[in-house]
């Protein structure tokens, strides 16, 4: 996934970074610690990135004036987050931790964030229930939880629109969402059953998003020439992302919860 705030890449995370935003300003204001012109008022927000990799959304998040801790498995993932932090001027609100959703409170406080991110990490744990679990004991009373899992849906459609027919109905059948042997992609989603883990965890969903209902299907080279494409298809993944209809094809899908 690429910085929220490098134009092309937006098309892949503007629907989950402004929704991101939003939710993190209304946390800030709830606590009383927001954050003004970048600046940390108060300390700002704990915020914690379970899988957050090089830092492409806690980078941005620590921009707002927020304090950042990443957790991820891989180092090489972990020294590209140090120098991207450094580059943007945030290396002080960035902090890289080497673990992994299942051992989470092996390397951090439980209980002690804000909001927690867990974009990109249900898909390859083994027990997704268990890791969701985790994400949520992490969070103070009150806080956001913000989840980003692959979609079923896209995958199935991605296929049979390249003609691989059997492909597509073996994603649609398969218990793990799977089209085959050779998928990359260990695990997916519908939207009811991320909304189920969710809600099992413990927390009230918020807002349900389908995220790259149409980024995926466009060609490239049809954004990059035509003039307005790009704002205009940005505009469209925005208008349908909150749409059940839509929802159920994106090729990601965003829930944003809060604990009680």
């Amino acid at each position: 996934m690429s910085d929220p705030q490098r134009p092309r890449a937006s098309l892949r995370t503007a629907v989950v970074w402004e929704v991101l935003k939003d939710a993190l300003e209304r946390r800030a204001k709830a606590t009383g610690r927001e954050a003004v012109g970048g600046e940390a008022v108060h300390g700002a927000l704990d915020v914690l990135d379970t899988g957050g990799g090089s830092g492409n959304f806690a980078v941005p998040v620590a921009r707002l004036g927020h304090h950042v801790t990443v957790v991820d498995p891989s180092p090489n993932a972990l020294f590209a987050l140090e120098r991207r932090a450094a580059e943007a001027g945030v290396a002080d609100r960035v902090r890289g931790v080497q673990g992994d959703v299942h051992g989470l409170f092996d390397v951090v406080e439980r209980g002690g964030y804000d909001v927690v991110l867990c974009h990109g990490v249900l898909e390859y744990v083994d027990d997704p229930a268990e890791g969701l679990r985790n994400a949520a004991a992490a969070l103070r009373p009150a806080g956001t939880l913000s989840v980003l899992a692959a979609g079923l849906g896209g995958a199935v459609l991605a296929r049979a629109l390249a003609g691989h027919f059997t492909e597509a109905r073996q994603a649609l059948t398969d218990p793990e969402g799977r089209w085959g042997s050779g998928d990359p992609m260990p695990r997916r989603f519908t939207a009811d059953q991320l909304s189920e883990l969710v809600t099992a965890a413990g927390l009230e969903i918020a807002a349900v998003h389908g995220v790259r209902v149409f980024a995926d299907l466009v060609p490239g080279v049809l954004v990059d020439t035509e003039p307005g494409a790009l704002d205009a298809l940005l505009q469209l993944e925005e208008a349908a992302a909150e749409l059940p209809a839509f929802r159920s094809v994106a090729t990601q899908l965003h829930v944003l919860a809060e604990r009680d």
